[in-house]
């Protein structure tokens, strides 16, 4: 029997089994930025999923094997000059989310998120910073543009990763960056959730439940996902690296896709794309 393309129905399928047996050798991790660091579910060949909140990344990388596929919710790749709507991956998902578009913080150039890198000790010096960021994302963006406070306050996680990619290229092929909203869509059958996990800053359990849901359709334990967070991360913290765990298996077995197809670089060679 032959398959739709003329290769032998048998060999697809010797395939197909193959690329199983390896994803299922692979750790799959998701992560998520928290308040302590970073919050990450991992899976493991013949284990359920766990979770664990580490102060950095490079303390995350340490605790898995060289070979996990990580996907985290976090920009990576940085352009010298930012376009409409951020770097170009964000104005492409946007659209593709409905209502929970605004979830998508629109990401300016390396210079501006790198314009302030001290720790801040007052609220003042805080707001000083964001001005100064936003100043240099203004001269650098087409047509000029600052920077949300929102986007603002994950700067330091971004230059993390960053600094990461570039003195580690051989990481590029492994962690990659994704986005919750986008995740729980793909899962979805390509419909956006209806719900928000937060209104007014407040966990919304209605949305919650609507993701906790989806997650239990797609393999999880709905004990998995009713326990209490790890300390130092917030329970929508907790859900968003669960869905990002399953994003990296489908990255891992290569049904996941860039957006944009294929992904941008920035001059270091990073790619620049959000990956479902």
């Amino acid at each position: 029997m032959m398959s739709a393309n003329g290769v032998p129905a048998n060999t697809v399928l010797a395939k197909t089994e193959l690329a199983k047996t390896e994803l299922a050798k692979t750790v799959l991790v998701g992560v998520d930025g928290c308040k302590a660091g970073w919050i990450a579910v991992i899976r493991g060949p013949d284990a359920a999923p766990s979770a664990a909140v580490f102060a950095s990344f490079a303390g995350l990388l340490a605790a898995l094997p060289d070979d996990a596929f990580i996907a985290v919710d976090m920009p990576i790749g940085l352009p010298d000059v930012s376009q409409r709507g951020g770097r170009g991956p964000e104005a492409l998902v946007r659209p593709l989310l409905g209502q929970r578009q605004s979830s998508v913080f629109s990401i300016p150039s390396r210079a501006a998120v790198y314009a302030h890198t001290d720790d801040f000790t007052t609220i003042d010096a805080w707001y000083s910073a964001h001005r100064k960021a936003s100043d240099v994302a203004k001269a650098t963006s087409d047509p000029p543009r600052g920077v949300s406070i929102q986007a603002f306050g994950i700067f330091s996680k971004i230059r993390e990763i960053d600094a990461l990619l570039i003195a580690q290229p051989d990481l590029r092929g492994r962690v990659f960056e994704s986005h919750p909203e986008l995740a729980f869509r793909r899962l979805n059958g390509d419909q956006a959730m209806q719900l928000p996990k937060k209104i007014k800053g407040s966990i919304n359990p209605a949305g919650m439940e609507e993701r906790k849901a989806l997650l239990c359709r797609h393999g999880y334990d709905r004990g998995f996902l009713d326990r209490a967070p790890p300390r130092g991360a917030a329970a929508d913290d907790f859900l968003d690296a669960s869905v990002m765990m399953l994003i990296a298996g489908c990255i891992a077995n290569g049904k996941a896709r860039p957006f944009p197809d294929p992904p941008l670089t920035d001059r270091f060679g990073i790619a620049v794309a959000i990956w479902a």
